[in-house]
């Protein structure tokens, strides 16, 4: 793995203008960056991604089946009580997910070190799937890079496939998000886009445009029932909305699946630490409440206490971050004891927390990079990467291309 100095593509902001990537600069800053890329060998994808990724996956699965048993768990992860059969009952009848991404810091050197599962509503899924795939299509062109480049990325073919098993020639699904989010938008766009070409009917609506009819049912804005619902919109907020005590009788299927309201929680993180401590691919994690007072010379919850002790280090090097938190707001590092970095954004910091073992991203040209590993299904089918300036990845990262070389 290293990051490569390369040309951008004459007119590359016209063409993603005109393709409706209207967010390719943020907050005045690029947030698509093609003035260099990260390679990577086809070895490093398929055994330090790839597999571990798919193998994520089935970890929690197995903590989710943990989790929707235990009424503890359940409240430690903040899932509102009167919700928990919701959640229970979408998880035994096998509601289907359709995606989720990994993010996880990697060097090329070690295993890859699960951060957080965003397994309910990820973004950055029309430029991975996409717009990074255009990008290497013309630089090959180009001539910048070589014609037996290639790149991990067959997210848009997984999801199409995802979308024809999962439904019948001709089922209509509605996809929704906030009106004025272009980068929203784009997802759930990349999503119908998909879908249609699966054979399906893809309608858009604003999520704030969604009623109910006389009968309890969804409905959009032209009064057509929802019976198949794609919404970017996370269960944390979904579940504590008034429109919540409607989801049981609206007979309507939602994607992602209600049990995803469990793996898209960092509540998930110490659940994966206990049933499966010491895998290469997960960092020591405990619920703050458990071994808060082990900070200051007391003693962790007994339920932990011999997990804890295996991990000495912890107590003085870990990140803490809110069982719901976006683009890194919330978080902080405590390095000797002490915070020594913190996100600005505390939009978050009332929520129940966790504590996980401090993993410093690596440095690649005064950026630290964060591998984002797309799962469709139960396979992970591609990558995008993120990088910031600072150690805790926030809405100032950019986007970085990517290329597999031998």
């Amino acid at each position: 793995m290293r990051k490569v100095d390369m040309p951008e593509r004459p007119g590359w902001r016209e063409a993603a203008a005109e393709l409706g990537f209207t967010f390719a600069d943020m907050h005045r800053e690029p947030y698509w960056d093609e003035s260099s890329a990260y390679e990577f060998t086809l070895r490093e994808i398929e055994d330090d991604i790839e597999d571990p990724a798919a193998e994520l996956h089935g970890l929690c699965r197995e903590a989710v089946a943990a989790i929707v048993a235990s009424e503890e768990l359940m409240t430690r992860l903040a899932i509102p009580e009167p919700h928990w059969d919701l959640v229970a009952e979408s998880w035994h009848r096998n509601a289907p997910e359709i995606y989720g991404r990994f993010d996880l810091a990697y060097d090329g050197t070690g295993p890859a070190k699960l951060l957080e599962y965003n397994a309910d509503t990820p973004t950055s899924l029309y430029e991975s799937a996409s717009f990074q795939w255009g990008w290497l299509e013309e630089q090959i062109a180009l001539g910048v890079l070589r014609p037996t480049d290639d790149q991990f990325n067959s997210i848009h073919e997984a999801l199409v496939e995802r979308f024809r098993t999962l439904f019948a020639p001709g089922t209509d699904l509605h996809f929704a998000a906030m009106a004025g989010n272009p980068e929203d938008y784009a997802t759930v766009e990349a999503m119908g886009w998909a879908a249609r070409e699966a054979g399906l009917g893809a309608h858009y609506t604003d999520l704030e445009k969604i009623g109910l009819s006389e009968d309890g049912q969804f409905a959009d804005a032209e009064d057509r029932v929802i019976a198949t619902l794609f919404k970017l919109y996370p269960w944390e907020d979904l579940l504590r909305d008034p429109f919540a005590a409607h989801l049981a009788g609206a007979g309507c299927l939602l994607l992602e699946p209600a049990w995803k309201a469990v793996v898209s929680n960092k509540g998930l993180l110490p659940v994966l630490w206990q049933m499966f401590e010491g895998h290469p691919n997960l960092l020591p994690a405990f619920f703050l409440a458990d071994v808060e007072a082990a900070f200051s010379g007391g003693a962790p919850a007994p339920a932990v206490a011999a997990s804890f002790a295996r991990v000495p280090h912890l107590a003085r090097e870990h990140v803490v971050k809110p069982l719901f938190s976006r683009e890194g707001a919330s978080i902080s590092i405590v390095e000797n004891g002490q915070v020594t970095d913190a996100s600005p954004d505390q939009g978050y910091a009332g929520h129940p927390k966790i504590v996980q073992a401090y993993q410093p991203l690596p440095v690649f040209d005064g950026f630290r990079p964060v591998i984002g590993a797309w799962i469709v299904g139960t396979a992970c089918c591609g990558i995008g990467i993120r990088e910031d300036r600072g150690r805790i990845t926030q809405d100032l990262s950019r986007f970085k291309p990517h290329y597999i070389r031998d």
